[in-house]
C-alpha cells in the first residue's frame, strides 16, 4: 500500500487530537471516548484504501473477462494475439485500462508477448488474472490454438465471477446477522456493566464491611470488573470481521473493513457511554 496524502492528513489529525486529549482531557471523563475518535481518524484512510485495492481488484477481473472476449474474437478472424493487443488498447476497460495500454505499449517496442503479459499479471496483482495470463501465455509459447484458449479463459473468469457474485448474494444475510449479533452482544456488556456490576460491587463492599467473606472483594470497583469487556469486545469484533470478510469475499483482507467498523463501533460506544450516562 502506497502511502498518500490523504494516510498523511489522518495521521497528522489523530496525532493532534490524541495530543490534545493527553495534555488537556486526562482526568476528564471523555478521554478514552476522543482517544477512541482520534485512532480512528488516523485509521480509517488506511482501511478506505484497502477497501479501494478490493474494488479495483473485483472490478479488474469483470474488465479482463470483457478484454480476454476482445481478444479471442480478434484471434479468431486471423489476427495474430500481439497485432489484436495492439487493436484493443483504444478501448476502455475501467481500472484496467492503464495496464492494457502498457502491454500494447511493450509489445509496440518489440518486448515478447510472454514477458509483457508477465509484466501485465504482476501489475494488476489479481489471483485470478495471473493463472489466466499464464495460460494464455504458454499457449502462445507452445503455438497451440491461442483463440480456443482465449475462449476457455473467459468462460473461466465469467464462471469464477458469477460464482463470488452468487456467494456473496447468499452470504448477505449472514453478514447482516453477523453485526445484529455483535450489536446485541455490545448492549448486553453494557447491561452488565452498568447494571449488573454496580449490584455485585455494592454486594462485595457490604459482605467485606460485615465481615461475612473477611477481605474477599474489598475495594473492587465497577470500573477495574468493567475493562475486560471492553477489550472482550474488541477481539469478538476483530475476529468476527475477519470471518465474516472470509464468508463473503474469500479474503480475509475483505473482512479488514468488518473488523475496522466493529472495533470502531465497540470501542466509540462504551467509552461514549461511559463518559456521557456513566
Amino acid at each position: 500500500m502506497e502511502i498518500g496524502k490523504r494516510h498523511i492528513i489522518g495521521i497528522i489529525a489523530a496525532i493532534l487530537i490524541i495530543a490534545c486529549d493527553v495534555f488537556f482531557l486526562r482526568s476528564d471523563k471523555i478521554f478514552y471516548f476522543i482517544l477512541g475518535i482520534g485512532a480512528v481518524i488516523g485509521i480509517l484512510p488506511f482501511v478506505v484504501s484497502v477497501i479501494g485495492e478490493s474494488s479495483r481488484e473485483r472490478e479488474n477481473n469483470e474488465m479482463f473477462l470483457e478484454f480476454s472476449r476482445n481478444l479471442a474474437e480478434s484471434v479468431k478472424a486471423g489476427t495474430p494475439i500481439s497485432k489484436s493487443i495492439l487493436n484493443v488498447r483504444g478501448k476502455y476497460y475501467g481500472t484496467l485500462t492503464p495496464h492494457v495500454q502498457k502491454l500494447a505499449n511493450q509489445i509496440s517496442i518489440g518486448i515478447p508477448v510472454k514477458s509483457a503479459f508477465r509484466t501485465f499479471s504482476l501489475d494488476v496483482g489479481s489471483n485470478t488474472i495471473t493463472r489466466a495470463i499464464t495460460l494464455i501465455s504458454e499457449a502462445d509459447k507452445a503455438g497451440g490454438r491461442i483463440e480456443e484458449i482465449l475462449d476457455s479463459v473467459a468462460k473461466s473468469v465469467s464462471e469464477i465471477e458469477k460464482l463470488r457474485k452468487e456467494r456473496r448474494a447468499a452470504i448477505y444475510s449472514l453478514v447482516v446477522q453477523g453485526y445484529i449479533i455483535f450489536f446485541i452482544f455490545i448492549v448486553i456488556m453494557l447491561v452488565l456493566e452498568f447494571k449488573i456490576l454496580p449490584m455485585v460491587t455494592e454486594f462485595g463492599n457490604l459482605a467485606t464491611e460485615s465481615n461475612i467473606f473477611g477481605t474477599i472483594g474489598g475495594g473492587v470497583s465497577v470500573e477495574k470488573l468493567s475493562r475486560p469487556f471492553l477489550y472482550l469486545l474488541l477481539v469478538q469484533g476483530l475476529f468476527a470481521g475477519l470471518t465474516i470478510g472470509k464468508l463473503a469475499e474469500g479474503s480475509i483482507k475483505s473482512g479488514i473493513k468488518h473488523s475496522f467498523i466493529m472495533m470502531g463501533l465497540a470501542f466509540l460506544i462504551t467509552t461514549g457511554v461511559r463518559a456521557f450516562l456513566g
